[in-house]
């Protein structure tokens, strides 16, 4: 049976607060990985947030934090490098994924990256969901897939976050959100309900947050 895959339902009022409350608080950067062995003690319960090349992860994080440059946004594909931890007070961690994909670096480095990924997802007990983000002006391309699978096969309960709402017009908004529903039906691991952000205005951001607060 085709899952739906509905939109995210704005938050309650107490999931609201709760949410505004956690990122409201400290958020400080902790420090960027580049081995599992340098990962932080698996102390507290974290969401990983992992998307392809300039999909607007750190504008996101940005807009989820209310401040300007905690995560850095750059124009240049593949900057991130690293596992960036980011804690949330003493409750928990918000986890930035280095960028899949098209990335302006070394195959040998790329390779890295991507064996880090795979043992990150597999081996972090402590991982409570994956935002995978999905720009919606492209929708899942192939390069998804493969992060989408790699999921799926690590057990890893993850969730759509579509990034860059306002770039596009309401039609291109409506078929690529199908699109993405219809790509999130062949995966096992996808948790039933999309969310719809942007940066910029500010769209789904409350209910963001809402989510990661009540993971804790």
């Amino acid at each position: 049976m085709t899952r739906a895959f509905p939109l995210a339902p704005e938050p309650e009022d107490e999931a609201r607060e709760t949410g505004r409350l956690l990122f409201a608080g400290p958020v400080t950067f902790v420090k960027g990985v580049v081995a599992m062995s340098g990962l932080p003690p698996a102390d507290r319960p974290e969401v990983c947030l992992a998307g392809r090349s300039n999909v607007g992860k750190s504008s996101l994080i940005n807009a989820l934090t209310g401040r300007k440059n905690l995560a850095r946004a750059s124009n240049t594909p593949g900057r991130t490098q690293e596992i960036n931890y980011f804690a949330l007070g003493y409750r928990s961690y918000l986890v930035d994924l280095p960028g899949y994909g098209y990335a302006e670096a070394p195959v040998a480095t790329v390779r890295q990256w991507q064996a880090l990924l795979r043992s990150y997802l597999a081996g972090r007990v402590t991982l409570r969901r994956a935002f995978v983000l999905i720009d919606t002006r492209h929708g899942v391309k192939a390069v998804d897939e493969e992060i989408l699978t790699l999921l799926d096969r690590s057990a890893v309960t993850f969730q759509v976050v579509m990034t860059k709402a306002d770039k596009v017009n309401r039609a291109t908004r409506e078929a690529n959100i199908a699109q993405v529903q219809g790509a999130l039906a062949r995966h096992p691991a996808a948790y039933p309900q999309i969310v719809v952000t942007s940066s910029e205005t500010g769209e789904g951001i409350e209910t963001l947050r809402a989510l990661i607060a009540g993971l804790e």
